[in-house]
């Protein structure tokens, strides 16, 4: 915020010393009060040939013209600079700027996503639609009229330890880097492990050089958007009905069907420490259970009927938005998904 205020305290600081050469300059030549004083620095800073308090002598008819000639320049930019802030939105931005950085303070356990290009923007897209806490650091400062009014976002370079800092490395749980440059990836993995060591990253990559580098660096999740494309399109060839159920359950197609993962943590006491079979979720919600992350086994896709559900346990179900929400409201503690 600093930095965008600079600019402005300047012209106000310039304006304010114009004011004071004024005021110093017909005290002295001329002998005037403050207020004269005053009231002559007025009419000639603003050059609008109001009478004089009384009949200026040499010098101060020598003072008057190079004060005005100086005046004509500085008063010209001071106009244009506080104009711009009034005008062309800078102080909404800079309100804008220091809310989302007061908001950001107070974030714990949040995401950072790094670059709000193609991958970035979707990104962030997808964890406002499921109400996570996040914060986008963006390099481009002509970018930001892009952002949407209700991210908290920062326009720096994420590869200055600073930066990171100021959105909260040390408190995050995970960071998304999604910036076209390989090298910036790398760059911003390395920081990011470097100021919190439990932090979960996961990183864009354009070649497979690239991403070895990133699990090298610390990466724990490295996706490669150019490959996955490519593939995802050759399977519309071969596997057309797959691709099409894939796109059921992450909520590309037009229906309503959505996958949702709920822990162990969030069932009500009564439907914690039970068998799927006893749960008998589908029967009373719709929902149907595709898959359990076992605190031992892992990922269990398809569980049987006596999968035991635990602590530490997840249960990734699919349904629409009504069987969701009836399932939400009877086995769950959460007020939404």
């Amino acid at each position: 915020m600093n930095k965008h205020l600079g600019k402005l305290i300047g012209a106000l600081g310039l304006f304010l010393g114009i004011i004071v050469v004024g005021l110093i300059g017909f005290s002295v030549i001329e002998d005037l009060n403050f207020v004269n004083a005053l009231y002559m620095t007025i009419i000639t800073v603003g050059t609008v040939g109001f009478t004089e308090v009384k009949e200026l002598s040499s010098a101060g008819r020598i003072f008057t013209s190079i004060y005005i000639l100086l005046n004509l320049g500085l008063f010209a930019y001071i106009v244009s600079v506080v104009s711009s802030y009034l005008f062309e939105g800078k102080l909404k931005s800079i309100f804008k700027s220091y809310r989302s950085g007061m908001e950001i303070s107070k974030l714990k356990n949040h995401v950072i996503v790094c670059g709000f290009g193609r991958n970035g923007s979707k990104a962030c897209e997808e964890l406002a639609k499921n109400k996570q806490d996040f914060v986008l650091i963006e390099k481009n400062p002509e970018m930001k009229d892009m952002i949407p009014e209700s991210y908290k976002w920062v326009i720096g370079d994420a590869t200055q330890d600073d930066n990171m800092r100021m959105i909260g490395i040390d408190k995050a749980s995970t960071i998304i880097i999604t910036t076209p440059s390989d090298a910036a990836n790398v760059f911003i993995t390395l920081t990011a492990r470097h100021l919190n060591e439990k932090i979960k990253i996961i990183s864009r990559a354009s070649t497979k050089e690239t991403e070895e580098k990133l699990y090298r660096a610390g990466a724990d999740n490295v996706i490669m958007p150019d490959t996955l494309g490519g593939m995802f399109m050759a399977q519309l060839v071969t596997k057309p009905v797959v691709i099409e159920f894939l796109d059921l359950i992450n909520g590309v197609s037009s229906t309503s069907y959505h996958l949702e993962e709920v822990s162990y943590k969030h069932l009500r006491p009564d439907f914690k420490d039970k068998t799927l079979e006893e749960l008998d979720i589908t029967k009373k919600t719709g929902v149907t259970v595709i898959g359990v992350k076992d605190n031992i086994k892992g990922l269990i896709p398809g569980p049987s009927p006596d999968t035991f559900i635990g602590e530490d346990d997840f249960l990734i179900v699919l349904g629409s938005d009504a069987t969701l929400d009836k399932f939400r409201k009877t086995y769950t503690t959460f007020s939404e998904f």
